[in-house]
Parts: C-alpha cells; sequence; structure tokens
C-alpha cells in the first residue's frame, strides 16, 4: 500500500510538472516584443552578446550605451544589476546547441525553472499538509495565467524562486546522516537564488526556523544559521563592491523602495492587493480561497513554514514599496506562498463537511474557473506585440547594417527596439551631433513620415538606405552631397 501511494503521488507530481511545462510553450517563439519587453530586453541583450563574444559573467554588458538607466553615459554598455547566472546558464545552452537561438533558450531556462518550482511546491507543503493540498497548491501554481506568462518570460526573477525554494526544500527533509552537507548545499541553493535576484532572498525567511526545526534550540543550530547567513549572503555583498567600478552600468534603483512615500498609503493598498494580487494573480475569485487557506488549520510545527514564507512575501512588498506598484513582474516573488495558500483554501472548500457536497463542489469549480478566465482576460493581452514594426525594422537594419554598426533607434527610452537592430547603440533621439561624435553610425526609425521633425532632418543631411511607410534606416556616416544650387 505504501509503494502504491508513493507511486500514485510520484504520478500526480509528473502530471503537474508536465502542465507546467506544456502551458508556457505557448508562443515561446514569439520576438521579444510583448508585455515588459524592455526588462526582457535589457535581459536578453546581455544573454546575446555572450553567445557572439563569449561568456564574462563579472562583465556583463548589453547593447544600450544610453545614460538613461544609470545617469551616465556607458560606452561599454556595462550591465551591472543582478549576477547574470540565468544569461549564463542560457547562452551556454545556445553555443551548445544553436538552432533554437537565445531568446528561445532564455524562456526554456525559465520554463525549466517553472516545472522545477512547481514540483518544489509539491514537496514542500507535504511537510505541512496532507498531499491534496500539495497537489493542488502545485496546480495552482501551475495554470495562474500570471504564473504562465512570467513562467516563460525573460527574466531572472522564476529562476531565482527556484533556487529559493530548492534551499527551503534541502532543509525541510528529516534527520539523518550528513546534515552539515546537506545544510551547506542548502545555503549554496540560497546564494544561488540571491545572486540571480536578490529579491529572492526574501523567501529565505523560513530557513532560520527550519534548521530550529531540524537541530532544535541550540548554539550548534545558531552556527548553522550563521553559516548558513554567510554562505547565502556573502557572494551578492562581493558581487555589489564589484561591480561599484562600473558605476555607469549600475541603474538607479533607490525609487524601487519607496518613491513619492507611496508605502502605505491608499494607492499602494490598491495596486497590491487589488490590482496586482486580486485582479491579474487571482482573477478576483480567487482571493476566497487565498483568505480560507490563511485562516485553515494545518500541523504544527510545519505550517509556520508556510505563514513564515507568506511573512516573507508580505515583508518583499513593503519593502520595495515603489517597485511592487510600477512594475507587475515583481509579484514573481509572491507566487509559491499565494500557491500555497489557495491551494489550501481550494482543498477546504471542497472538503468541508459544513455545507452540502454538491455546494461544496459546485462553488469550488465556479471559483476555480472565474479565477483563471477573469485572470486571463487581462494577462492575455501581455502576449500581444503592439508594434510589430520594430521586429520588421530589426530585421532589416540586421540585414543592411555592420556587425559593428552603433544605431539610434528611438523608442521613448526603451530598449525593445534597440534590441531588435542587434546592434549596440541608444534607445532615444536627441542630440544627434553628440551620438555621432560618440560612436552612432546609423539612425533607425518606426516613424518614417516627414511629420517626424528628427527624421526629416536626418534624411535630408544623410543617405537613406532603406525608407517605407513602416520605418527609415539613414547612414549617419554618409552626408548627403549636394551642389550649390540646391
Amino acid at each position: 500500500m505504501g509503494s502504491a501511494k508513493k507511486t500514485t503521488r510520484a504520478g500526480v507530481i509528473a502530471v503537474i510538472a508536465c502542465i507546467t511545462v506544456m502551458l508556457r510553450l505557448y508562443r515561446v517563439s514569439a520576438p521579444v516584443a510583448d508585455w515588459h519587453s524592455f526588462r526582457q530586453a535589457d535581459t536578453a541583450s546581455v544573454a546575446r552578446l555572450y553567445v557572439q563574444h563569449g561568456i564574462d559573467l563579472m562583465h556583463p554588458r548589453y547593447h544600450d550605451l544610453s545614460n538613461i538607466q544609470s545617469g551616465k553615459d556607458n560606452p561599454e554598455g556595462y550591465r551591472m544589476v543582478e549576477f547574470p547566472l540565468y544569461q549564463g546558464v542560457a547562452s551556454m545552452l545556445a553555443r551548445m546547441f544553436p538552432e533554437p537561438g537565445i531568446d528561445r533558450w532564455l524562456r526554456f531556462v525559465s520554463i525549466a525553472s517553472a516545472m522545477g518550482t512547481a514540483v518544489l511546491i509539491v514537496r514542500i507543503t507535504e511537510t505541512f499538509a496532507p498531499f491534496s493540498i500539495a497537489a493542488s497548491s502545485g496546480f495552482v501554481y501551475a495554470v495562474l495565467p500570471y504564473s504562465i506568462f512570467y513562467g516563460r518570460a525573460i527574466l531572472p526573477e522564476t529562476f531565482a524562486v527556484f533556487w529559493a525554494l530548492l534551499s527551503l526544500y534541502m532543509l525541510t527533509w528529516g534527520k539523518g546522516t550528513g546534515m552539515w552537507g546537506r545544510s551547506i548545499v542548502a545555503a549554496c541553493a540560497g546564494a544561488i537564488a540571491v545572486l540571480a535576484k536578490p529579491t529572492a532572498g526574501f523567501l529565505l525567511l523560513p530557513a532560520p526556523f527550519l534548521i530550529f526545526r531540524l537541530f532544535g534550540f541550540s548554539y550548534r543550530s545558531c552556527i548553522r544559521i550563521f553559516v548558513y547567513a554567510c554562505i547565502g549572503i556573502l557572494p551578492v555583498f562581493a558581487w555589489r563592491i564589484w561591480i561599484q567600478q562600473y558605476a555607469e552600468g549600475i541603474p538607479v534603483y533607490e525609487w524601487l523602495l519607496n518613491k513619492d512615500n507611496i508605502r502605505f498609503k491608499g494607492a499602494w493598498f490598491r495596486w497590491i492587493f487589488a490590482e496586482r494580487i486580486g485582479n491579474l494573480l487571482l482573477g478576483y475569485w480567487g482571493l476566497v480561497p487565498l483568505g480560507i487557506g490563511i485562516i485553515t488549520r494545518l500541523k504544527k510545527p510545519g505550517i509556520w513554514l508556510l505563514h513564515m514564507l507568506g511573512l516573507g512575501s508580505l515583508v518583499y512588498v513593503i519593502v520595495f514599496a515603489a517597485g511592487s506598484v510600477q512594475h507587475d513582474y515583481y509579484q514573481i516573488i509572491l507566487l509559491p506562498a499565494v500557491s500555497m495558500y489557495v491551494g489550501a483554501g481550494l482543498v477546504h472548500m471542497v472538503s468541508s463537511v459544513a455545507y452540502a457536497r454538491l455546494f461544496r463542489y459546485a462553488l469550488s469549480a465556479a471559483v476555480i474557473v472565474f479565477m483563471l478566465t477573469f485572470s486571463w482576460y487581462t494577462i492575455r493581452t501581455f502576449y500581444w506585440v503592439n508594434r510589430p514594426e520594430i521586429i520588421l525594422a530589426g530585421e532589416a537594419a540586421d540585414r543592411l547594417l555592420p556587425d559593428d554598426a552603433k544605431v539610434i533607434a528611438p523608442y521613448n527610452g526603451d530598449t525593445t527596439f534597440l534590441y531588435q537592430t542587434g546592434r549596440a547603440g541608444w534607445p532615444l533621439g536627441f542630440d544627434i551631433d553628440k551620438k555621432i561624435a560618440m560612436g552612432a553610425t546609423h539612425y533607425v526609425t518606426v516613424s518614417p513620415t516627414d511629420a517626424d521633425f528628427e527624421t526629416k532632418e536626418l534624411a535630408r543631411k544623410y543617405t537613406v538606405l532603406e525608407r517605407n511607410e513602416k520605418y527609415a534606416i539613414i547612414d549617419l556616416t554618409k552626408p548627403v552631397i549636394r551642389s550649390s544650387g540646391q
């Protein structure tokens, strides 16, 4: 019977893993021009240059040479944010197997991370709840439309979440031999998570509790916690010290904490709990099982793992108040706790004997259907490519321009268009002469009409390589020579 149960559980986990992967293959080959493409393009840009010029994790570069993000000119295109492990893994695979292309390899790494996260959610939840709740939690993570989109987006968050949960999972095993080794491996996984995305550190809040749970309250447990913290935190501190010498590549980030003092204001509560969690993640109706899951009684002391994970998620949106309001991809960190709470709430709704079975089943089905439907109604727009002309212009630029060209690709500072050209340069026009002095060789625009003053003036002064109703490409190295009579 025990063997049959293990086989059944393994089968359920395998099904959840397959569902996670299959749903995230939707539009996996789409161009990097969908929702939040400017952040995806910045991430993908580092990986593309790794593929072209070799992997140098200590000196990540991208195509943007402007001063938009750091306030300083960035002629070498340094991109000094999180340690580029995510891009490094994808670019290594792309160099070994070039055919899918770097964009798809980046998405494949995200999808693999999402699959691992779904499995880890099940395995971790098993430690404090029945398998039905664990499976429900993994299923919720697998099918939430928000989780599906960002589980295949070109961003390091999903990759980092996987490593953070792996670290926690390593600490949930029962006592046995090799405990010190297991603690070290858990700490290393936590270090990878924080290096890949420092915000993933908030998911590691349960780690001290898990160590005390395994070893009891003793000085040895304190030593283990200290070692875990040192291994997990010191690498990211070393990285932050290293990148200070490349200040032009460090984007301004202080505003992410509390820009305009938005923390705890009405707008903050509305955007985080109504728009982000209520609408995007849970389609409003998912708030019902979320609330039930939060108050559901589960096994002690394991239930504290879930509540501490939830607390870490709450502290995260409080600390990064402005960032969580400004960017909806910041809620990727919340998905594990939200999925576990919703999974517990759904099982409680179905199994509660306080109501008739037909009513329980009908209400639970309605909640699931409406949760997924209303969330999908918004998330489906995230896949749209609203400016397909940047793809056409990028293909033309890649065909016409030399590999070492430096382009001006005006797109209101958005680097998506610049990424499509496959060339380094500037995502904003203006001060064209200054940019030419800095090495700009070509001007590519998706505003090719004479109504655009900048394009009109450049077309009059320099050679137009290609121009139609969609885009224009101008060679800034070839001035137009006009006769004196003109």
